[in-house]
């Protein structure tokens, strides 16, 4: 029965080391473990090929992250972790046919998701029939007709759900949410529910739009950067960068997280030994290891001191935004030692680095996932959003609003149209554009996408990239869901867990990579994608296809749209053969694309329109920013338990594990592990490798994993961090942001046992 199939990762049993954790970020190591990635993986000649492509203007743009490339590139424009996600992606390892053959699901199922994304690349489309334990190879032609047949036999069009991994480009995600919309549903899930959509949800109705306001130039001129929920040494290397520049400069950085981060304290760029420059730069001013959850908490008390020592802009506050004086209020209600006791930091450090940020004239906030998935991740960035209106810290050089993404065209994606509840503003003008009606209710995000399969009310449901199955919340649940599905279709490069949990029949379409050629008809085609900071540019890959089987996602979905409708007023076919027409489409159907096959074409591409950025103004109701106000949230846990949050290791991209090892934390050979203070460790008696099982607590549900190993770490006190995806199964389905509907993996309250049975796993 291929409902016993593992949905969750299976038991490690290798030795866990330890060593002391990483002071610096980059240099050497960084250089060495680039070159053995792309070496082993790709070869010699062709990891000097592909990665000499990596960001550049006639090359490919770095699958890794969403950070944009400065005007002025080297020929090196890429981090480590970016040469391991094109290293990865350019394998010469590959899952054909006779792989399938081999081995059958529940026997791969059973495997690591580090050993099952080291076979290497997809071959062929490939077919599970229902009741079979095998995949089986299937032409295109049956594919499509299978998969259109599933549809064009649903009771309701709403009985079909279409996942998004940001990781698709433009073009893609353009044409995918085109047929989607035309097949009748707005059900387009996409990773962004479960990363940035409490930004959008935070910055849309305060400063109206739900993208940050800073250009890549704006770290030159910045007085402080504030670094918040955030490790851009492992998750956006590039990032810093930018910050040494901004350091060099004379820019304050001050870091806020529970855990200390490697590239936040020192930073080598690995190209300044061609320079025969040895020197290191010191990064963090200041590191507030903030409690999880305790960030609104500090946030109140930078508002107070800001409100006590001055740096207000009161010209701006009067004449551009509402509400200042009921925030400034509620505020200084809350006394220092409640703002203490939340944010787990002294009132004499906060009112220390508060007065830095009240002096400064220009203030960036950086934020990523450690603030978006919390319970209040929507009102804790509106915090952010307080404290820099405060100063006029929008519109201006050196100032902003910067939400950093972590896949490279999520903000991209939601901006061409994969949105399950856009606007009617934004509807109106895809109808228009497309010439197609659009259902106006909105469509499932991802938390109640699993709900309707668990309910049984999907009939197919299909996902352009990702790995579902492991990248979402509660895995126990959300395969239960993905079983009841009639038919799940994978659009995918490698293989992973998502391949092996599936619906009663399962269909798998291999596509091409970021870094490979994709050429229709006679003609090489270019992709586009949008950064973290609003520029649209040009994607190019260089590589021959790893297999001849293999397509475009913009072939992909117009050719199963050909399909799905006899009479379309969009010429599917022929707009796949040329992707110029597609753009000429998007054009006629999105704000902001005018001129797009022209614009694109520049050399770094274009800036799409940002009203608070460009002109300091506000596309809010009242037109003007807002100040908002919120109760501290209640951090309260039950006696004797703890807050655990998920976080990736150095050697992994989202679900997508390269290696076992977190260099800069100093571990390796594992990935069960609980990073906890060592004061929790000493009162319970446990010391290093101790063997425990987690049990995760909501509204009166317990889930529970066993198999995990205990590491002593400079983490605040009542505290625990463990990697995702191993620790996603404890994280409950139901427990998400307010508003965001984002899964809380960084807020889950569990409980923590002696685990004796060393083998045993669930």
């Amino acid at each position: 029965m291929r409902d016993d199939v593992r949905a969750d990762t299976p038991p490690d049993q290798r030795s866990l080391k330890i060593k002391k954790p990483k002071k610096m970020a980059a240099g050497i190591p960084a250089v060495t473990s680039s070159m053995l990635h792309g070496i082993k993986k790709m070869g010699l000649v062709r990891s000097a090929k592909t990665l000499t492509m990596v960001n550049q203007q006639n090359g490919f743009d770095c699958p890794g992250c969403a950070w944009p490339d400065p005007e002025h590139r080297t020929h090196f424009e890429f981090c480590e972790n970016g040469a391991k996600a094109v290293a990865d992606e350019a394998t010469k390892s590959r899952v054909t046919p006779a792989f399938f053959a081999k081995h059958s699901v529940q026997e791969l199922a059973e495997q690591s998701d580090y050993w099952l994304n080291k076979q290497g690349r997809l071959t062929h489309p490939m077919h599970l029939v229902e009741g079979s334990s095998h995949y089986a190879p299937i032409s295109w032609e049956s594919a499509f007709e299978i998969i259109a047949a599933e549809i064009k036999s649903m009771e309701h069009p709403d009985r079909s759900v279409f996942y998004t991994s940001g990781r698709t480009s433009n073009e893609a995600a353009f044409l995918y949410q085109a047929m989607v919309r035309s097949i009748g549903t707005n059900n387009l899930p996409d990773c962004s529910n479960m990363c940035h959509e409490s930004s959008g949800k935070g910055l849309g109705p305060t400063i109206g739009i739900g993208k940050g306001t800073v250009h890549l130039e704006d770290f030159n001129h910045a007085d402080v950067i504030m670094v918040i929920g955030q490790n851009p040494g492992t998750n956006h290397p590039r990032m810093l960068t930018a910050l040494r520049d901004a350091k060099k400069k004379g820019a304050k950085i001050i870091h806020i997280n529970p855990l200390p981060e490697a590239g936040l304290e020192r930073f080598k760029h690995p190209q300044d030994y061609m320079k025969l420059d040895f020197s290191t730069t010191k990064l963090a001013d200041y590191h507030l290891p903030v409690r999880i959850g305790g960030d609104a908490a500090l946030m109140k008390g930078f508002i107070k001191v800001h409100s006590e020592y001055g740096g207000l802009d009161q010209d701006f506050i009067d004449k551009s935004t509402e509400g200042f004086r009921t925030m400034v209020e509620q505020a200084q209600s809350y006394t220092w030692p409640v703002l203490e006791l939340d944010s787990g930091i002294e009132e004499e450090h906060i009112r220390e680095v508060g007065k830095v940020l009240a002096r400064s004239k220009a203030t960036i906030a950086c934020w990523a996932m450690g603030l978006t998935q919390q319970p209040n991740g929507v009102s804790v960035i509106q915090e952010i959003v307080n404290l820099l209106l405060m100063g006029g810290h929008v519109g201006r050089p050196g100032a902003g609003f910067c939400p950093v993404r972590g896949h490279s065209n999520v903000q991209g994606d939601r901006t061409v149209g994969i949105w399950e509840a856009a606007p009617p503003e934004f509807i109106k003008k895809m109808e228009e554009g497309l010439n197609i009606s659009i259902p106006e209710e909105h469509g499932y995000d991802v938390v109640n996408a699993i709900h309707a399969m668990r309910k049984g009310e999907v009939d197919v449901f299909f996902c352009m990239g990702g790995n579902f199955i492991s990248a979402t919340p509660d895995t126990h649940a959300t395969a239960e869901g993905i079983r009841n599905v009639g038919l799940t279709v994978q659009v995918s490069t490698k293989l992973n867990r998502s391949h092996l949990v599936t619906g009663k029949q399962a269909i798998i379409l291999p596509c091409l990579g970021r870094t490979e050629l994709d050429i229709q008809g006679d003609t090489p085609q270019f992709v586009t994608v949008e950064n973290s900071m609003g520029i649209v540019h040009q994607s190019r890959g260089g590589l021959q296809p790893a297999s001849k089987e293999l397509r475009s996602e913009p072939w992909i979905v117009s050719h199963l749209a050909s399909h799905l409708f006899t009479d379309s007023p969009i010429k599917w076919l022929e707009i796949s053969g040329n992707y110029d027409y597609i753009r000429d489409l998007m054009e006629r159907s999105l704000f902001g694309f005018d001129n797009y096959n022209e614009r694109v074409r520049n050399e770094n591409g274009f800036l799409l329109p940002n009203p608070p950025r460009d002109s300091r103004t506000f596309s809010t109701p009242s037109g003007k920013a807002h100040f908002t106000t919120h109760p501290l949230p209640n951090l309260a846990v039950g006696e004797d338990r703890y807050i655990m949050m998920t976080i990736r290791s150095h050697d992994q991209y989202n679900t997508t594990i390269y290696d076992v090892h977190d260099r800069y934390r100093g571990l390796s050979g594992n990935r069960r592990i609980v990073l906890m203070n060592a004061l929790d460790m000493v009162e319970r008696g446990w010391k290093n490798r101790q063997h425990i099982s987690i049990t995760s607590h909501f509204e009166g549900e317990t889930r529970h994993s066993t198999g995990w190993l205990v590491v002593a770490y400079e983490i605040p006190r009542k505290n625990i961090a463990t990697y995702f995806p191993e620790a996603n199964s404890l994280v409950p389905l139901n427990s998400t942001a307010a508003v965001s509907n984002t899964p809380t993996s960084k807020w889950i309250e569990v409980s923590l046992e002696s685990d004796k049975s060393l083998f045993e796993w669930r």
